[in-house]
């Protein structure tokens, strides 16, 4: 039995490493970020039964096209998942980010997310609602709302919804660090899961939750993918520090003037809603704006083909390079979560 077994969601216990045999299933949330892979890649060094591993991606944008995520990201991903021989089960909001966003006087739409077997469509019978605006950077979900309902909320209903996992032990794994942020740092290394209902008297499910990376630095990550050989996704490559939305809140102006030189069209259509909302992603400035104040990055300038890699959801046939160098955005000072 690992540490922390008897706990319930929100409490928390001081351990590093749970016993990996211990659990049926072992759940990777990857995003395409360094974190979530170097999650992956501990797991593997940990000895952890690759049997039992799953990666699990939430589609910010819904199935379709890019609106805020990078369209580099979903073929990342796959080739990832391909190259290590592990399922990989997606899940998004219908209609994603955007739809979300231009709710008006309508429920939070449906989840769709993939099992061993099937596509699977839950919820979208909520009250009715309107929000006409984008997130704003925040401690609060409720009002950084893109977290909560693209990325929190269908990982649950992902998991509460499938009865694969009832009766048995499941370990989720996400790649939270504590020097990212104050609000980071307090989180624990292990607890039990959100979903957790080991103690309940109907519909049974132990599911802990485990972020191995949490004490890491920076440099611990590069270390392990550069040891595994697999390649940083494409925007680290062109100077981007964080892989989150590529029109993450959290960006700082260099990252919007890169983003506007890179892709001008998507500037454009968020630019727009701006304007429609009188509401700005950032409090106090616009796009703009804050893309006026920027410098792109000369990464970007001098790769072409790294641009268009990063805009291009073309499959890729393989992550694991023999070329391996740090990416220009490492260490770099881009805001946001991973």
């Amino acid at each position: 039995m690992p540490l922390g077994a008897d706990r319930r969601p929100g409490q928390s216990v001081a351990v590093m490493s749970p016993d990996l045999a211990f659990y049926d299933s072992i759940i990777v949330a990857v995003s395409g970020g360094k974190d979530g892979t170097a999650c992956l890649l501990a797991l593997l060094e940990a000895g952890a039964p690759a049997e039992r591993i799953e990666l699990w991606h939430h589609e910010v944008d819904g199935e379709g096209g890019s609106f805020m995520d990078w369209p580099s990201t979903g073929p990342y991903i796959e080739a990832l998942a391909r190259d290590f021989g592990l399922p990989l089960y997606r899940s998004w909001r219908e209609g994603g980010f955007e739809r979300e966003m231009l709710r008006h006087d309508m429920p939070t739409a449906p989840v769709v997310f993939e099992t061993p077997e099937r596509r699977v469509v839950a919820g979208g019978q909520g009250h009715n609602g309107t929000r006409l605006r984008f997130p704003q950077v925040s401690a609060s979900l409720s009002v950084r709302w893109c977290s909560a309902s693209l990325k929190v909320d269908v990982a649950d209903r992902a998991l509460r919804g499938q009865d694969r996992f009832l009766t048995r032990r499941t370990l989720v794994v996400t790649g939270e660090r504590a020097e990212e942020s104050p609000a980071r740092a307090r989180y624990a290394a292990f607890e039990a899961h959100r979903t957790d209902t080991r103690n309940g008297t109907r519909r049974r499910r132990h599911v802990d939750h485990w972020r191995p990376v949490h004490q890491w630095s920076e440099a611990e990550v590069w270390a392990i993918l550069e040891r595994w050989r697999v390649m940083p996704a494409y925007p680290y490559q062109v100077g981007f520090s964080r892989l989150s939305c590529s029109f993450c809140i959290f960006g700082n102006a260099d990252q919007f003037a890169t983003l506007k030189w890179m892709d001008a069209n998507r500037f454009a259509k968020l630019n727009g809603y701006e304007k429609d909302f009188g509401c700005t992603i950032k409090r106090d400035r616009g796009l703009a704006q804050l893309s006026s104040e920027g410098t792109v990055y000369q990464a970007a300038r001098s790769r072409p083909d790294l641009v268009a890699a990063c805009l291009s959801d073309r499959p890729l046939q393989t992550v694991l390079t023999e070329n391996w160098t740090l990416p220009a955005g490492a260490f770099g000072n881009g805001g946001g979560p991973l």
